[in-house]
């Protein structure tokens, strides 16, 4: 028997990064190692400068998902005002010191992201520092806001973390049971993902690359894996 730390993720938008290439900025349907990370990054105050602090937390943290409905795509057309070169200026540091710069350019992308969205994550930790216990508490009461992605989707609904001891992944993701406001976003059958190394008690069907392995959280460096996936049924 494990240990898994088990929530539920609802946003009326998400985004769950995928590989962004020249202006679009897409989103997977369901959430990856480093927006995983993140989230618990947050929830405990780790700050982006604390790099060996996000090593040792990739490094204990093993995740699976039971995606109940992937949303609907929304595709975004985005505008901003930035001054030309401001990722080099370094006296820029926030929002209101680029607005106030004298000459402004205008950035375009498409960002995409997926509506009404709900899954349920477990999480398995091999660290005492990280142990799941500390991280459902952090998820009660995050030092630093949370949010599904981007900063533009905070949740919808409570993350509700429980602590569940189960035999394999399938059983401490099926033995929880989601808000029943949000029983209804459920659409066909449930689909699992999960990381190599887990004990599922379940075939996978496929697996397929992720790049989303966080190197440094400083660099935004990340390093691809193999996921997991299962189509659901029995």
């Amino acid at each position: 028997m494990d240990d898994y730390l088990v929530f539920q993720l609802y946003a009326p938008l998400a985004a769950w990064g995928g590989q962004a290439v020249g202006q679009e900025r897409p989103t997977n349907d369901h959430p990856g190692r480093s927006a995983l990370l993140g989230l618990l990054a947050a929830a405990l105050g780790l700050k982006r400068e604390q790099e060996q602090a996000h090593a040792q937390l990739r490094d204990a943290c093993r995740f699976g998902i039971k995606l109940f409905s992937p949303g609907l795509m929304l595709r975004d057309f985005h505008t901003i005002q930035v001054p030309p070169g401001a990722r080099k200026q370094q006296h820029l540091k926030t929002r209101r010191d680029e607005l106030r710069e004298p000459k402004l350019g205008t950035m375009l992308s498409f960002r995409s992201y997926r509506q009404d969205a709900l899954c349920l994550v477990a999480a398995l930790s091999s660290d005492a520092d990280y142990g799941v216990e500390r991280l459902a508490d952090a998820l009660l009461e995050p030092v630093f806001p949370l949010y599904l992605g981007r900063k533009s989707c905070p949740p919808a609904a409570p993350l509700d973390p429980e602590v569940i001891a189960a035999p394999d992944l399938r059983s401490a993701l099926d033995s929880y049971c989601i808000a029943p406001v949000l029983a209804r976003l459920q659409t066909g059958t449930p689909r699992y993902y999960w990381e190599a190394g887990m004990n599922t008690g379940m075939r996978h069907d496929y697996r397929a690359p992720r790049h989303d392995q966080p190197l440094s959280r400083r660099r935004w460096q990340f390093a691809p894996r193999d996921e997991y996936v299962f189509l659901g049924g029995e």
